[in-house]
């Protein structure tokens, strides 16, 4: 399917910035299950394109004239196809293993520790499976709740909370993962809306890619609990949220807090 992304972030700020850097990893790669037919940044300041070390497509945008706000707008059309979640290893990607080590978003508890525990001998004695039946059981275990976290929430907060978001839900699926030793990736990237997957509508969105041998990434969307679909379109892999932040950066001048505003519409082009 063809899906149209529309993507503004604005921000505002309490008196005029003299200076902004920011990192966008806002531009979806090429891959087996998505094409990118056409994609275009629009942003203030200078920008300068390059790939970071898991291999996103980023840029760092730099604004260095005084100004109240800084508007954002990505914008194109992606074409998708499902791979039933599957998606082969590139020769460019990163080794499996470096997405075993822990984060401080990821690093389980003895909670949770104990509850991978109860999976491992599901993985062992089949991986897919094993790993669907993780999905599950933290499906039920940890209800999905707008506005109950933050962006800085951690695995372990999350799982005691027993809410959370499709941020939180990933990052317990890493860590779950990680423990049993397998290797497993967050990602980022958008949902287009559909009936069948409702949780956090329409929106920015997050998910987990696990190592199954003899298959390769195979993606899964704890908050809906389902693999990839042509519904989702990626833009960024990493060992968590903060390594696929869409905007990360720092600012110069201000006299406050900043605020964002996001309007963001993801539809099928048909």
């Amino acid at each position: 399917m063809r899906i149209n992304i529309d993507h503004e972030t604005v921000y505002d700020y309490d008196g005029v910035i003299i200076h902004s850097a920011q990192y966008l990893r806002l531009t979806p790669p090429g891959n087996e299950s998505q094409r990118v037919i056409r994609w275009h940044i629009d942003a203030p300041g200078h920008t300068a394109q390059w790939r970071d070390a898991y291999g996103n497509c980023c840029m760092t945008l730099v604004v260095d004239d005084p100004r109240e706000q800084i508007r954002i707008h990505a914008i194109g059309q992606v074409e998708t196809r499902d791979t039933s979640g599957v998606l082969r290893p590139a020769e460019a990607d990163p080794p499996p293993d470096i997405f075993l080590r822990h984060t401080a978003a990821t690093r389980p508890g003895e909670e949770l520790r104990d509850f991978a525990l109860g999976f491992a001998g599901a993985v062992t004695k089949d991986r897919l499976k094993g790993l669907h039946e993780i999905v599950g059981g933290l499906r039920e275990r940890v209800a999905y709740q707008a506005g109950a976290t933050h962006v800085a929430t951690t695995a372990n907060e999350a799982f005691e909370l027993g809410a959370g978001v499709c941020q939180d839900h990933t990052h317990l699926f890493l860590s779950v993962c990680r423990h049993l030793g397998i290797p497993a990736r967050y990602v980022s990237g958008y949902l287009c809306d559909d009936a069948t997957l409702s949780a956090g509508g329409p929106a920015s969105h997050a998910w987990a890619a696990a190592w199954v041998d003899d298959l390769g990434w195979v993606s899964f969307d704890v908050s809906n609990e389902c693999c990839g679909t042509e519904r989702h379109v990626g833009l960024a892999i990493g060992l968590d949220y903060a390594d696929t932040a869409p905007m990360r950066g720092i600012r110069t001048g201000g006299t406050g807090p900043e605020s964002m505003t996001v309007s963001l519409r993801v539809v099928d082009s048909q």
